[in-house]
């Protein structure tokens, strides 16, 4: 029997308690934090269904920010480059000769010329 191990172990992040990161145990603490106290001050008003949904509802982002990484970005870098991105536009202050266009430019100058209206 072979077990299959990653060729690339930088990738791998150190697991604290229960298998979990220290980032997801922040964000899965916290999310705790937030979610039980609002459970408990709404289920009384809005009745335990809906008291539950709204506290999912609310952890949510938590948990998103805790497990979503992409290219090794975590969450917040990417949304935080998504509203730069929407908020300050990028400049582009060089902006290149379309070679292609110039030359059938040129040769439609170069046809009209050849066809004798000038």
């Amino acid at each position: 029997m072979f077990i299959s191990t990653p060729k690339d172990l930088s990738k791998i992040q150190p697991k604290l308690l229960l298998g979990l990161t220290k980032r997801q145990l922040i964000c899965f603490g916290t999310a705790a934090l937030i979610g039980a106290p609002f459970y408990f001050l709404t289920r009384n008003t809005l009745g335990n269904s809906i008291a539950v949904l709204l506290m999912i509802i609310v952890m949510l982002p938590l948990f998103f920010l805790a497990m979503y990484q992409h290219d090794g970005m975590p969450a917040e870098k990417m949304l935080l480059f998504i509203i730069r991105k929407i908020v300050w536009p990028v400049k582009r202050p060089y902006k290149t000769e379309n070679l292609y266009n110039y030359l059938a430019e040129e040769g439609k100058k170069y046809r009209f010329e050849q066809s004798g209206k000038v």
